[in-house]
């Protein structure tokens, strides 16, 4: 079983302005270092909403696709990825100056069998695999931050 992973920020703005942001999964491959790029299948995201992902690291680029399986406006977004069934989310809670992002990786049931050994034998170890990741979600809130700080009208 995979562990949760969590990375938080402080962000100097409404979460209505922050959601505008995180919620146009189109704009990921800008925030992430891993995930390059989403693209979203049919109309606008919201529950149900599929991805088809372009995921790099290195010289390695693999596709993985995803789900939203939560979509709370302003509050919380959550999709599962099919390949790996691992939950990524961002909740937004409102503080006195802004808004706090949190961002999980969570495997309730484990990661698949296949997951598994590619992070194993390709992706350089869970333990590795984590902590690179976690660097990743933290570079990710900080490029959002930046973004939305840049245009938010508090």
């Amino acid at each position: 079983m995979s562990k949760t992973l969590e990375a938080t920020i402080e962000i100097a703005a409404a979460p209505e302005q922050v959601w505008a942001v995180i919620s146009d999964l189109k704009r990921m491959g800008e925030w992430s270092p891993q995930c390059r790029k989403m693209i979203v299948r049919g109309g606008a995201v919201g529950s149900g909403t599929t991805t088809v992902n372009i995921n790099r690291k290195g010289l390695l680029v693999w596709p993985t696709t995803s789900k939203v399986i939560g979509f709370e406006p302003g509050r919380e977004l959550r999709f599962r990825v099919n390949e790996n069934r691992t939950i990524w989310s961002f909740t937004l809670e409102p503080t006195e100056t802004g808004t706090r992002v949190v961002q999980r990786r969570e495997a309730p049931t484990g990661t698949s069998k296949l997951s598994q050994k590619l992070v194993e034998y390709v992706l350089g170890g869970a333990d590795t695999f984590d902590d690179e990741l976690v660097v990743g979600m933290n570079a990710t809130l900080a490029r959002i931050k930046n973004e939305v700080e840049a245009t938010a009208t508090v």
